[in-house]
């Protein structure tokens, strides 16, 4: 019997979890155009903070013998967005945001990760976080610069220009993935952690769509 490949498992194990937001409406407003620049901006603001965090966790695992292969300042995003937000928000962006409620939450896991050391539950964010950045982030970002004419500057958290092809870096993660050999009870820990991190989005769209709706 053949053993299904674990970025494999992956996917199909956490697939009902990538469209599943009751906050949806939130992000399809923004893609098809029904939301503001405003909107936007409230997006990259938690987008830095969940970033900082996870980027925070890199450094600290780039010494680790699995977590480190996955580490690239290819997919650093900290400078694009605090270029972004500097753009959109003015030189005292900073004092300008704030982290919501499941933001706040969602970097707390990400620092207990890193603290745990936990290579494994470092790398479900790592996926969750940069693999869906460089899949529909793509359009995300194109859409965008339709909807609100932006050419780089306000969108280049989604601008990977050091990635010749996002397809091609995405098979060779995942075929980093399929290279660790975790026992079946630690994989089984990856894949529920990516659900968490899966989670963390689909409650920070419904935060974003409630503090809209409170403004």
């Amino acid at each position: 019997m053949s053993v299904i490949p674990f970025s494999q498992a992956l996917r199909e194990r956490t697939w009902s979890s990538h469209g599943d937001s009751e906050g949806a409406s939130f992000m399809k407003d923004l893609m098809t155009g029904a939301g503001t620049r405003e909107d936007y901006i409230a997006l990259v603001a938690q987008h830095y903070f969940i970033y900082e965090a996870l980027e925070a966790a890199a450094a600290r695992f780039a010494g680790d013998p699995v977590a480190s292969a996955f580490i690239s300042p290819q997919l650093t995003r900290m400078p694009a967005l605090e270029q972004d937000l500097e753009f959109l928000l003015g030189a005292d962006w900073r004092s300008a945001i704030s982290p919501l409620p499941t933001t706040v939450r969602y970097v707390q896991r990400i620092d207990e990760v890193a603290a745990e050391g936990w290579a494994g539950g470092f790398i479900a964010h790592h996926y969750t976080r940069y693999m869906g950045d460089l899949s529909g982030g793509q359009a995300i970002g194109r859409l965008m610069q339709r909807h609100f004419g932006f050419e780089t500057n306000g969108v280049g958290f989604y601008l990977f220009d050091q990635i010749a092809s996002p397809k091609e870096f995405k098979e060779t993660y995942r075929e980093q993935l399929d290279a660790v050999e975790w026992s079946p009870e630690e994989r089984e820990r990856v894949i529920d952690e990516v659900i968490v991190a899966y989670r963390f989005n689909t409650e920070l769209f419904i935060d974003l769509s409630a503090a809209k709706a409170a403004a």
